[in-house]
């Protein structure tokens, strides 16, 4: 994780869990002038409706104004993680085991950066996951964006 992206994760994550969400993770986009701060709150007995994006939202505007983290213009957006929930930390693809996952390194592994396959465990520092019979592990730190796929049967 980059420093802007874990500072940012320290400075929101209270914010998020002191209104009584789950902090899922963020994503911050720099294009230019026009950036991107996309925060995913979670709450699982209850889901994720617009008013509880509203409300962390409100919030993080309120620190983010007084902390001021980002030097450039940007939009805020307040998020559920949804069904093709992304996946951010170790723990989380340890919860998704026997779930569909796409994954992109940041750099080709073994000739190619998508991978598509269920996700077997996490081992140490890695992500195990089966690809048309074939075992992968993935580091986390090479991982670009994961996400889950849903699966509807």
């Amino acid at each position: 994780m980059s420093a802007k992206l874990t500072q940012l994760e320290d400075l929101l994550r209270p914010v998020v869990e002191g209104l009584g969400y789950e902090f899922w993770g963020l994503e911050f986009r720099s294009q230019g002038r026009h950036s991107l701060l996309r925060v995913f709150i979670d709450d699982v007995e209850n889901g994720i409706g617009i008013d509880d994006c509203e409300k962390v939202s409100r919030q993080i505007s309120g620190v983010m104004d007084v902390e001021d983290p980002i030097q450039v213009e940007y939009t805020l957006e307040v998020s559920s993680p949804g069904m093709d929930r992304p996946l951010f930390r170790p723990e989380q693809y340890q919860a998704f085991v026997g779930h569909k996952v796409e994954i992109r390194l940041r750099m080709a592994f073994e000739g190619r950066r998508k991978y598509l396959g269920l996700i077997k465990g996490v081992e140490g520092d890695e992500v195990v996951i089966v690809v048309d019979d074939h075992e992968y592990l993935l580091p986390f730190d090479s991982i670009e964006k994961a996400h889950i796929v849903p699966v509807f049967e």
